[in-house]
């Protein structure tokens, strides 16, 4: 039950069905962004690939390009969707990490572990690793608990695209410790902290990707209070948003780093989606929900998908230009996403109650 002293930090939407729809976009962003995977040949290091050889490639450039700004996307919008949760329930402190445990731990280490396994064959075979490099035991002992990218990582390793979450963690432990403050001044706080933190980035400062990450976070954080305070609305968020929009477009043709073009873009893009959920009075977006819940499968799964699919057609003797056709693309995409919705039904979710019982079981035991 929402406590009312704490209920002022509520919106009375229960759910943000744009922004559920909006994540599953993003994973599919990141799909095309690794495809260009597939190409690099067996080498013990870094190969750029020409993206232009990638399937309908005048038609999806931007996809192949910068897919990988989807990974800032996340990060805002769970900051959005972090405080919606969170800011209003007085027992959030107190369950917070058991929740982001059921979470996101079950699938992030069958994944890391199906990873280990199917590099060790990519190795015996090719004598070196397939695009991630530093899989030692360092590292995955660094993977179990989610550290491995804090600052003292040599590089990506084993399912790379959990380096996002490994950032990601600290962005919720910081939001955990400060949420009694943020309670207090939400906006003041979770901007300065967001924006801050991204300026900081920005000036060059140390462990940018950690950096990025809890900036971003605690921007979209600063995003809900904003709404809250009823100064973002359909009305203002639809010119504002494409006024970011072409403050990316404009930023990434004129300076060469694209870190500012990436925040302007980033938040272009949840303003418009934020539009749309306050739009939908009728609920017809409802449907974004269930959709949005195959992300974080798609995100984990496509790396093990793309590797067991590289591994396949190395041993039947294939060429890997076989990837430029458009119906092999294609069907690599709808494997992944695929497996997000199998993922998420059949795995992430039992899981996720099994943790819940198996810790509720913990609690009256010790009673």
């Amino acid at each position: 039950m929402l406590n009312h002293a704490l209920s002022h930090l509520r919106l009375p939407q229960r759910h943000f069905h744009a922004l559920d729809l909006s994540r599953l976009l993003a994973a599919i962003m990141v799909l095309f962004w690794h495809y260009q995977h597939i190409f690099v040949p067996p080498v013990p290091y870094h190969v750029h690939v020409d993206r232009a050889i990638q399937p309908w490639y005048g038609t999806l450039s931007w996809l192949y390009n910068h897919g990988h700004t989807a990974v800032q996307y996340f990060w805002a919008v769970s900051g959005f969707v972090f405080a919606h949760v969170y800011l209003s329930d007085p027992r959030a402190q107190g369950r917070f990490w058991l929740a982001r445990f059921a979470r996101l731990w079950p699938l992030h280490l069958l994944t890391l572990g199906l990873m280990a396994l199917l590099q060790g064959i990519y190795f015996a075979r090719t004598g070196t690793e397939f695009i991630y490099h530093t899989n030692d035991l360092k590292h995955f002992l660094l993977s179990l608990p989610l550290m491995h990218y804090w600052g003292w990582q040599d590089n990506q390793s084993f399912n790379g695209p959990s380096w996002s979450l490994s950032t990601e963690i600290l962005a919720y432990l910081l939001f955990w410790i400060a949420l009694p403050a943020l309670r207090r001044l939400p906006l003041a706080l979770a901007f300065v902290l967001g924006a801050g933190l991204l300026w900081y980035m920005l000036e060059g400062g140390p462990n940018k990707d950690v950096l990025s990450c809890v900036g971003y976070f605690f921007l979209g954080c600063a995003v809900y209070a904003a709404t809250l305070k009823g100064w973002l609305r359909p009305a203002n968020l639809l010119p504002f948003g494409a006024a970011l929009i072409v403050a990316a477009f404009w930023l990434k043709s004129t300076y060469r780093s694209g870190d500012a073009a990436t925040i302007a873009g980033t938040f272009g893009v949840v303003f418009l989606t934020l539009a749309a959920d306050m739009s939908d009075a009728k609920g017809r977006l409802g449907f974004g929900q269930k959709l949005g819940d195959a992300s974080y499968g798609i995100y984990l799964w496509h790396i093990p998908i793309q590797l067991t699919v590289v591994l396949i057609i190395d041993a039947i003797g294939v060429p890997r230009d076989i990837a430029r056709q458009p119906w092999f693309m294609l069907s690599f995409v709808a494997a992944a996403i695929t497996a997000g919705f199998i993922s998420h039904a059949r795995f992430e979710r039992p899981a996720q109650k099994a943790v819940f019982a198996l810790a509720a079981r913990w609690k009256t035991m010790k009673a």
